[in-house]
């Protein structure tokens, strides 16, 4: 590998091309990584991190009502949504620079500037210069899919939604996967008049649909206007600003945002890719086996831009694994079986493994256990929200094949619960466990 300028060249510091980069520069090879946005990627700057924070944030509000049952007077309280927007950047700019410094620390060059492929062993960068490496790993994510009809331009993405100059009074979000439910919730509970559209028959479509028609009751009953079945046609700009939504069946909507969250392109477009010969899919991701590897054998794919599975923890499993393989002598692949879950919508869900119709498709013998409850805390601040949880067991021995959280904490709770199903225990042995009282997650070893 000496004959080139670097053992291994990443385009795309995001999750998986982080990982990948750290742990190849730990094996002994010479490493570069190519951004041309920041370094951290989707998650990190535009994803998960900061759309946490924002649950976070808009939670206090629905908190603060709740808190008058617990004796404290919160009359007076204000929100002021620069305040949060303004801590949440300067968050998401001190994980960038630990990002940076942890590539540094490991003797990764960092190129901060577009490349793209020209070979199978080089790559250019935008600035002209051309480098060689043995290896090439494309890791570019994912980008916010915009419907092409008249006047979508109007709507901005979840790329822009963390640096809005002000609140909206009123939102649509186009969408009804995880970042239209997540947004839907945050500006819900931060004032703001929400209509989420989608123009399928359901929300959530991988969830069990018992927990998603608990979530959809439950928005419904904090305000949010769910519309299913309905498609845009177009939309227009206002001279007051507002925009206008025509929509197919003849309704108009009036808004002042749209957010459109109807799904994530993989970001391959432009890269030279299909001009050295890599083999892409219809909607553009990279196709790859297990190996992480391209049809062109020195060049990989990981992450988003493989649209297996568009999850930053998986994302950072297959570059590790990726790494391992090709500079750790230690051939691995990634168990994409039983990953756990959740949407940090209001109520947030958690869930792993199969649905019920999921296992009622693949066993013959299968039971529901369930817990309908409404959380302690619910119950003093006198609100009527309830949290379902529910446990799907196929066979004899009633093994756990899937489990479905929706209330307070669920994505917190998850995780624990998912080491139990991804082992292959049954209802008993979640019976035999004592329950930690008084607590949510009791309620996983008291369902009937």
């Amino acid at each position: 590998m000496t004959d080139y300028d670097y053992d291994l060249f990443v385009i795309g510091a995001g999750s998986g091309g982080v990982r990948a980069s750290r742990i190849s520069a730990a094996h002994g090879a010479k490493v570069a990584i190519a951004e041309e946005h920041r370094v951290g990627g989707t998650c990190v700057i535009r994803g998960c991190v900061p759309k946490k924070l924002l649950v976070y944030g808009a939670h206090f509000a629905q908190d603060m009502v709740d808190a008058k049952r617990f004796g404290w007077n919160t009359e007076g309280a204000t929100f002021d949504w620069e305040t949060l927007r303004d801590n949440v950047a300067a968050e998401v700019n001190r994980l960038e620079g630990l990002y940076g410094q942890t590539l540094g620390n490991n003797n990764v060059e960092i190129f901060r500037e577009r490349a793209i492929v020209t070979g199978p062993n080089s790559v250019q960068l935008v600035s002209g210069r051309e480098i060689t490496a043995a290896h090439i790993l494309v890791a570019t994510g994912a980008w916010p899919s915009v419907p092409d009809i008249p006047g979508a331009g109007y709507g901005i993405t979840s790329n822009e939604v963390f640096s809005l100059p002000a609140l909206p009074t009123r939102a649509v979000i186009a969408g009804g996967g995880y970042i239209a439910n997540e947004f839907a919730g945050i500006f819900n509970e931060l004032g703001v008049d929400v209509t989420l559209v989608t123009h399928g028959d359901r929300i959530l479509r991988s969830y069990d649909d018992e927990i998603v028609d608990r979530l959809v009751d439950t928005s419904r009953h904090k305000g949010i206007d769910i519309r299913l079945n309905t498609a845009f046609e177009s939309i227009t700009k206002r001279d007051d600003g507002s925009l206008l939504i025509q929509c197919k069946n003849g309704e108009q909507i009036e808004t002042d945002l749209l957010l459109w969250a109807i799904g994530r392109t993989p970001h391959s477009k432009a890269l030279g890719l299909e001009e050295v010969g890599v083999d892409l899919a219809n909607d553009g991701s990279v196709k790859v086996g297990d190996d992480n590897r391209t049809n062109v054998p020195s060049i990989y794919a990981v992450g988003d831009v493989t649209n297996r599975v568009q999850l930053t923890p998986i994302a950072i499993r297959e570059g590790h694994a990726f790494a391992d393989t090709v500079f750790g002598n230690n051939p691995r692949t990634v168990n994409y079986d039983c990953i756990p879950t959740a949407v940090f919508s209001n109520p947030p869900i958690g869930s792993v493994g199969m649905t019920e119709a999921e296992a009622r498709a693949k066993h013959q013998d299968v039971k529901i256990y369930k817990s309908d409850f409404r959380a302690m805390k619910n119950v003093l601040a006198d609100r009527n929200e309830r949290a379902l949880y529910k446990m799907v067991v196929a066979g004899a021995e009633e093994k756990v094949v899937g489990l479905h959280l929706i209330g307070p904490d669920s994505g917190e709770i998850m995780q624990a619960a998912a080491i139990a199903v991804k082992a292959g225990l049954t209802k008993q042995d979640f019976d035999d466990t004592v329950a930690l009282h008084p607590s949510m997650a009791e309620e996983l070893v008291l369902m009937k």
